[in-house]
């Protein structure tokens, strides 16, 4: 694994008090957190601020990436939002590899329910980090 962290990262630090905190796991070759939005996470009523979105997707991809021992950082990040995300429902994100070579990795990410509602999808393009940054996800 690499270097640890301070903890405070936004979407995945155990020391962040108004963090996300997500956790993750490996499900096969897929890299997987689970998303419950509160009430403050919300954009227009009941709906999820699409930036949280967007951070969730790109989160679970870069943790991807540096749970292998592979010190990338987000280059390019495009979402598409599928439909609406309530507040207080449960989502589940996913990402994996689409490919990889020695400078540049593509992956993609998605964002569902549990009944198979897809919220949103996302592609990365992810280049590697010379030094590792502060604060890099552990």
């Amino acid at each position: 694994m690499l270097e640890a962290t301070t903890g405070r990262c936004f979407a995945c630090g155990a020391d962040n008090p108004i963090g996300l905190r997500l956790k993750f796991r490996f499900e096969g070759d897929e890299y997987v957190t689970d998303y419950t939005p509160r009430e403050e996470h919300q954009g227009y009523d009941d709906m999820v601020h699409g930036g949280l979105v967007a951070t969730v997707l790109d989160e679970v991809m870069a943790r991807c990436l540096w749970e292998r021992e592979l010190p990338f950082a987000t280059a390019e990040l495009t979402v598409r939002y599928k439909r609406p995300f309530t507040v207080g429902t449960r989502g589940t994100a996913r990402a994996r590899i689409e490919k990889q070579a020695a400078r540049l990795i593509e992956m993609s990410a998605e964002l569902s329910g549990p009944d198979g509602t897809v919220y949103a999808t996302a592609k990365g393009v992810f280049l590697p980090v010379r030094a590792q940054p502060t604060g890099a996800p552990t």
